[in-house]
């Protein structure tokens, strides 16, 4: 695998990179979990663009809570050339979701798998949210293990509310190929659910990922054209010293879908995004 760009032509910048997090080390942060290191938008943006890259989705990591400042003002420095994905409950205002819709907001995240993440009912969880995001037309993307797959179909169907999964939607290299959340997927498929190709050092491989390529293939059977690529960085994962190049992050799509499909995915702004 090399560095090679990720888009042909660097100056276009057409790319869209579904799912990058920015931190500043001095912000609050949710007790009893990682302490981030200062990573800002100008970092990712720079390594993003050397590869043709030039469109970010910035996702609330868990670390931060329903506190969106960070990304909130990471996003406000380019308005409209990216897009953001926050976390809400359920008090925050209507007006304040509007302000973040102009900042390019277009979902909010539940998490499931954070030490801090959710912890409640998700059906509770779910009825709440669910008409919030349909008046501001976004989508709700879930960070899940496959055990998750089947409560978050039945939720979604019929709901009118677009479902994003994180990281593969958890199946990983260890999920049977016969593992009931292929079922689960399949009807998250039906209602137009989309998957993030990202997150692969959380799925039960190392690179160069040969674990992983028949599940994308198999998530590229179900969802067909709603599936985006996501570098995860800065790579939590990681010690700042082994941190895993950008390329190598974009390489089991070129390897799982050839270069033609995957070059085609990276290069189309994903409805998701408008």
């Amino acid at each position: 695998m090399t560095d090679a760009l990720l888009s042909p032509d660097p100056a276009v910048r057409a790319g869209w990179d579904s799912h990058v997090h920015v931190f500043e080390h001095d912000a609050p942060t949710v007790a009893g979990h990682y302490r981030p290191a200062e990573r800002p938008l100008a970092l990712i943006e720079a390594e993003a663009d050397r590869h043709g890259v030039g469109h970010l989705v910035l996702v609330q990591p868990s670390v931060y809570g329903s506190d969106n400042r960070v990304m909130l003002r990471a996003l406000s420095t380019h308005p409209g050339r990216h897009r953001g994905v926050v976390v809400i409950d359920d008090t925050t205002p209507p007006q304040a979701l509007w302000a973040m819709q102009a900042l390019g907001v277009r979902g909010a995240r539940l998490n499931l798998v954070s030490p801090v993440g959710e912890r409640g009912p998700l059906a509770r969880r779910f009825e709440a949210l669910a008409p919030r995001l349909s008046q501001l037309g976004w989508h709700l993307q879930w960070y899940l293990q496959p055990g998750h797959l089947a409560e978050v179909a039945a939720l979604h169907a019929g709901s009118g509310v677009v479902c994003v999964l994180d990281h593969l939607a958890g199946m990983g290299a260890n999920v049977p190929p016969g593992h009931p959340g292929w079922q689960a997927l399949a009807s998250l498929a039906r209602e137009g659910a989309w998957v993030k190709l990202s997150g692969w050092y959380r799925l039960g491989d190392s690179a160069p990922y040969p674990g992983l390529l028949e599940p994308v293939r198999r998530l590229a059977g179900l969802f067909g054209d709603r599936l985006v690529w996501g570098s995860d960085w800065p790579h939590t994962a990681f010690a700042d010293d082994a941190l895993p190049p950008y390329a190598s992050t974009w390489q089991p799509v070129q390897d799982a879908l050839g270069a033609e499909a995957a070059h085609a995915l990276l290069n189309r702004q994903p409805g998701l995004y408008a």
